[in-house]
């Protein structure tokens, strides 16, 4: 089992999003965060004040797979986020020790959210 995390950019969440879903991952988390990458700063007025903008508007997409769907979660955030430009984002794959479904009680790859017979197998 690994945790996925992705930073994305924020007008891209739809495309990962639909990414994801085709390859059978339908488990995500997202939130919002600020970051800074190779993206250069800007600088912007507010209320007549010059206010550089060092960190920029990112989401952070999270997903938890067991290992047959570790790179079809990669593939499926690359296809939906890539736009070619610096500030497309990072992916970050992480070991998970242990999973646990609150409601259930299931662990580990069985707390995971469940995948249809079809999609055993990434796509």
């Amino acid at each position: 089992m690994k945790l996925v995390t992705a930073v994305i950019r924020p007008e891209r969440v739809q495309q990962v999003k639909e990414a994801l879903f085709q390859a059978g991952i339908s488990g995500i988390t997202l939130g919002r965060v600020s970051g800074h990458g190779g993206e250069q700063e800007v600088v912007e007025h507010y209320r007549g004040t010059r206010v550089m903008v060092e960190f920029h508007d990112k989401v952070e997409v999270r997903m938890a797979v067991s290992e047959p769907f570790v790179q079809a979660a990669i593939d499926a955030v690359v296809r939906g986020a890539r736009t070619g430009e610096v500030g497309d984002g990072k992916i970050f794959v992480q070991p998970l020790e242990r999973v646990i479904r609150i409601r259930t009680g299931e662990q580990d790859t069985a707390a995971l959210t469940p995948v249809t017979e079809k999609r055993l197998t990434p796509a």
